[in-house]
């Protein structure tokens, strides 16, 4: 009888980490191949054929672990709480409260009293150990009451606080008043996010000179290199008209005025402020919801005299008779 074949063994491969296909065919710039999977233990995406890493961090889009308590979440949660920016600790490190009292509520001993007054003293030494974050300390706390008296929103006191870490970070605070340059960037984060705040307000505001606040915001963008794009005067109208209350008819006669000025090239060359004043004016008093020029320049923070030069070259150029 002949003797059956015996069926070769399987090979035995060692245990490899769980590697998934990416969807979409992607191309390795080294070999060529098509054999791109993502490692989700290491949050990579690598060639399976020459080992090239052609991705990191990959973020898991995966449904988050179930947790039936705050205990399972916080255990089984893969990320923590955002960054706070704002913060010079970026809101990560703990503090010493004040109550003096235990986990039960109940008054601690006098000796225990002085330990943890100690404690808290050198926590906080410890806690500002270089000069940038002293100088963080300082500045951030600034920026964030300006920030409040502009009514900025949380993401852009976010942005600028991250704007300012940089510069700090690579060095062009030092020879510079801290207030100057939380100013300047306060004013770039505005011009970045088109909210209309004017050197004016943040000088008023930061009791910084604005010569100083447009010397330091030009030398910023200079050497970080970052391009932020000009604000036009558009930018004030929504401004204007929620200050003075004004209706959707009202707006809509500015928007149409403004148009038909920057085809003119009314605008060029003239203060924004005293452009939009003008054309608030004329289109009140052409829709009848009449405001005076008093209250419209307090609204744009011009004089009364401005409005007045503007509205004569507006009204002749766009022949509108008011």
């Amino acid at each position: 009888m002949p003797k059956k074949s015996k069926a070769p063994k399987k090979s035995v491969e060692k245990a490899q980490p769980k590697l998934k296909s990416p969807q979409g065919s992607v191309v390795c710039p080294n070999c060529g191949s098509r054999r791109v999977v993502r490692d989700y233990e290491r949050a990579e995406q690598v060639c399976a054929d020459c080992g090239l890493v052609l991705a990191e961090y990959l973020i898991d889009m995966g449904a988050e672990w179930r947790a039936y308590d705050s205990t399972e979440l916080k255990s089984k949660a893969r990320g923590g709480a955002p960054l706070k920016y704002i913060r010079p600790d970026k809101g990560l490190t703990t503090e010493i409260d004040l109550y003096n009292r235990d986990i039960r509520g109940l008054k601690i001993s006098g000796k225990k009293v002085a330990q943890i007054s100690r404690m808290r003293k050198w926590h906080k030494r410890s806690a500002v150990s270089t000069s940038i974050e002293r100088n963080l300390m300082i500045a951030l706390n600034e920026l964030d009451r300006i920030a409040s008296y502009l009514a900025l929103s949380k993401d852009v006191r976010e942005d600028a606080a991250l704007l300012y870490r940089q510069v700090a970070v690579k060095g062009l605070v030092r020879g510079r008043l801290i207030e100057n340059v939380v100013s300047a960037v306060l004013y770039a984060t505005c011009r970045k996010h088109q909210i209309p705040r004017t050197l004016d307000e943040i000088a008023q505001v930061s009791g910084v000179d604005r010569k100083e606040i447009g010397r330091t915001f030009r030398f910023i963008l200079h050497e970080m290199d970052i391009k932020i794009p000009l604000g036009g005067p558009e930018q004030l109208i929504p401004r204007v008209a929620t200050r003075l209350k004004l209706g959707d008819k009202t707006v809509g006669k500015i928007n149409e005025l403004f148009e038909k000025a920057m085809k003119k090239d009314l605008v060029m060359g003239r203060g924004p402020q005293g452009i939009v004043a003008a054309i608030v004016y004329i289109s009140c008093e052409l829709s009848g919801e009449k405001r005076t020029q008093k209250d419209i320049a307090e609204a744009l923070g011009v004089t009364e005299v401005t409005i007045r030069n503007r509205y004569k070259e507006i009204a002749k150029e766009l022949n509108v008779d008011v």
